[in-house]
């Protein structure tokens, strides 16, 4: 293929001991943990209860596909990748991906924890184990993203930002559903602009993050998880984005890039279609006067990583809407349930079959390189 392959969306599963191991002597106590679930499988606990539900569907990297389970597994069943920089690199080796963007497991659930201070330190130990042990095993091919602490204040979240950025993050998570939406038109600026002047692409994942949505489907199921969910969240950056582009965000911050993660881009099309519609015919009238059109943010400011979405490869091999192209990033989705890995390469190659080459090269790994910083000169 002659391409440096790059996932940009992989994932990690924190290692068992990562908070007993680097909370405050004070808090130690307090710290999540890995313990025994119900079901005879391990999970994460915060408050030494068993845990909600045991590894099952976040960790099937490894599993034929008849053994794929919602929950039930041991720590020790899953492979060392999952937490450790060096054989996810050998992970990476095996699937033939050149780097990767990894995801947080367990760690957003600290956006909702009763304890603000012990959601504190639970960001810390998470951002410093990511950036100092996980990433650094080679960070020419490892993006580790630090979580960023929205939820606990601005000015916290601000400071943390500028921490991490010292420490070599390129990226970092936020909220896919954060309490105060992201078009308020002032409570977030502190973090576009620290974002848009340290250089660091703040990406969703989803609608994880922040307090599940009173509507969701997946709130009725006892494991709160479904099929049904998992297929809708397909769509769920619509909505943030929709309200940063229209909130003038990206004409304040024209360097910030936005990713929302596994959403795929087949939809992408309409969406812009329907924005650029809908700004033409209602802007006499709304508040917010873009500098812009909706399009030109797209490939630019906002992104998406894509798993086997062959319907939105399709679309770019039309030439009818040449930002797909740029905005759509490569994912194998490491270790999870919809994981292609092994088998990436031969994803890539079977989805952008018929795409010009510069689309190709853009879709499979310049457009990952641009947004996190990864060299492949």
């Amino acid at each position: 293929m002659g391409i440096k392959l790059i996932s940009a969306d992989n994932h990690i599963n924190e290692p068992r001991n990562l908070f007993i191991d680097r909370f405050p002597e004070h808090l130690k106590d307090k710290a999540p943990r890995v313990i025994e679930g119900k079901d005879g499988g391990e999970g994460w606990s915060i408050d030494g209860t068993p845990p909600k539900r045991t590894y099952g569907l976040e960790a099937m990297a490894g599993f034929d596909k008849s053994e794929y389970r919602m929950s039930g597994l041991r720590f020790d069943q899953l492979r060392p990748g999952n937490y450790i920089g060096e054989e996810h690199l050998k992970d990476m080796d095996i699937d033939g991906t050149w780097a990767s963007v990894t995801y947080p497991g367990f760690s957003p659930s600290f956006y909702t924890h009763p304890d603000k201070e012990v959601a504190a330190a639970g960001f810390v130990a998470y951002n410093d184990w990511i950036l100092d042990e996980f990433q650094a095993a080679d960070p020419s091919r490892l993006c580790g993203l630090a979580i960023c602490p929205s939820e606990l204040g601005i000015e916290h979240a601000v400071a943390e930002m500028k921490r991490v950025a010292k420490k070599g993050c390129r990226a970092m998570y936020i909220p896919g559903n954060p309490t105060i939406p992201y078009n308020h038109p002032t409570h977030y600026h502190p973090i576009w602009q620290a974002a848009d002047d340290l250089g660091l692409t703040l990406c969703m994942h989803r609608n994880h993050g922040g307090p599940p949505d009173s509507t969701d489907w997946d709130r009725l199921q006892e494991d709160k998880v479904s099929i049904g969910g998992i297929v809708t969240r397909y769509f769920s950056c619509l909505k943030p984005f929709s309200y940063l582009i229209f909130a003038g965000v990206f004409d304040q911050c024209p360097n910030l890039k936005m990713v929302g993660a596994e959403v795929d881009c087949g939809w992408a099309p309409f969406w812009v279609q329907t924005m650029e519609h809908h700004w033409d015919i209602q802007k006499s009238w709304f508040p917010v006067k873009l500098k812009h059109s909706p399009t030109e943010f797209i490939g630019r400011n906002v992104f998406t990583t894509n798993v086997d979405d062959y319907a939105g490869y399709q679309m770019i091999g039309t030439g009818l809407w040449p930002w797909m192209s740029s905005m759509t990033m490569f994912s194998s989705d490491y270790p999870h349930s919809a994981t292609i890995w092994p088998n990436s390469r031969t994803v890539a190659l079977k989805m952008t079959d018929g795409l010009k080459e510069e689309d190709t090269r853009k879709a499979l790994s310049e457009n990952a390189a641009r947004v996190f910083g990864f060299d492949i000169s």
